[in-house]
């Protein structure tokens, strides 16, 4: 009897033990998830604004959104690939069934791709216009106009805490865009090239197309049984074919005479690749990080964008400004803050900060990587 005591105490030490590290790892992984979306979300920011000011040729922002769906298209393209083992039958197969046969389920993705192919380029056009700390502030209103779409489209309920916390976000807004129209007015903040009304409207358009395209994926690709590489892939060839249309229609002159390739440098490659992998990474990455860890994460992105705004841009952060973006980082973590009720099942959605599909129902994304076995995959 002692020794069986012995065996089930060691059995449930090693369980004890197991569940102990089970636990760091994850508590790690959600350290090294908040450090990936800060520096994603800020980064981007702070490297098209960098871009964009540079003296010299300018590259065309149009060709640049091209650029960066053609290769998240190619690396999900590589990425399943590798989870078909290298089979170019099964691969050739697998997305001739996807987008082919099931052409209905691949043309309801043409709507939010063509809303997407705007906010890419909006996005350029209010960064080069805005201050990277005040567009970073004001783009937080994606959160409100979600919510919004949310209630009128899908009738979802929202607590009493995020009403008064979309309501803080857009007080907090609406005081650092006064902030800024004053000292534009008293002190020309802005360059010659640059329109502050103009990157206003753009951002403000760009927020009411993500909240749209957001729920709007939500309401169409419910029990969607297609994994999150084939949904990046038929979303980036109506991004790509889209987006070309849009680079002849503003630029099409232009790239002509100077080629598509022209104003590229080591910089804007880096802005292009972030653009392209750091929404893959940020799709995976979510995995791991809860809302209140995303919230906080959006927060501390808003905050290492002015830092380094001030250094890089020489961006004045006076009282008002402090006010309004600290009531737009805690409306943001008090909106991220879970429910009381339990929430419905998860469905497909679109990580906010590059629009990438992140599957948050189907299989884990540490699965994604690595090649299946015969039998146990759904759709890819």
């Amino acid at each position: 009897m002692a020794v069986g005591n012995n065996g089930q105490g060691t059995e449930v030490g090693e369980k004890t033990a197991f569940r102990r590290q089970s636990e760091e790892v994850n508590r790690n992984l959600k350290y090294i998830s908040l450090a990936i979306l800060v520096v994603q979300n800020a980064s981007l920011i702070l490297s098209i604004r960098y871009v964009r000011t540079l003296p010299g040729d300018r590259f065309f922002t149009t060709s640049a959104v091209v650029m960066a769906e053609v290769l998240k298209v190619l690396t999900c393209l590589w990425i399943i690939m590798f989870q078909r083992r290298g089979n170019v039958k099964e691969f050739i197969a697998l997305l001739f069934n996807s987008i082919v046969i099931q052409y209905k389920d691949t043309l309801k993705l043409a709507v939010p791709a063509l809303i997407y192919t705007l906010q890419n380029n909006l996005q350029y056009v209010a960064i080069s216009n805005l201050p990277a700390a005040t567009f970073q502030v004001t783009y937080q209103l994606k959160i409100l106009t979600t919510a919004l779409f949310s209630v009128l489209m899908l009738r979802k309920s929202l607590s009493r805490i995020q009403w008064v916390s979309l309501l803080l976000l857009f007080t907090g807004v609406a005081i650092v865009q006064v902030e800024q129209e004053g000292k534009r007015k008293e002190t020309a903040v802005t360059g010659p090239s640059q329109n502050y009304v103009k990157g206003l409207v753009a951002v403000i358009v760009s927020c009411l197309s993500s909240g749209f395209a957001g729920v709007y994926f939500e309401k169409i690709l419910k029990g969607s049984s297609a994994s999150v590489w084939i949904r990046n892939v038929q979303l980036g060839i109506f991004g790509t074919v889209l987006g070309l249309f849009g680079m002849w229609w503003n630029d099409g002159l232009a790239i002509a005479e100077k080629g598509f390739l022209f104003g590229y440098t080591p910089m804007v490659w880096g802005v292009i690749f972030n653009q392209a992998f750091g929404g893959l990474l940020v799709a995976v990455v979510v995995k791991y990080a809860d809302n209140i860890l995303k919230g906080f994460a959006t927060s501390f992105s808003i905050i290492v964008s002015t830092v380094v705004s001030i250094y890089l841009f020489g961006f004045h952060v006076d009282f008002l400004f402090t006010l309004g973006a600290g009531l737009v980082i805690g409306a943001v973590y008090m909106y991220s803050l879970p429910k009381v009720a339990t929430p419905p099942p998860s469905t497909p959605t679109v990580s906010s900060s590059s629009h990438i599909l992140s599957d948050s129902a189907g299989e884990s994304e540490r699965d994604a990587f690595l090649p299946k076995t015969p039998g146990k995959e759904k759709g890819c």
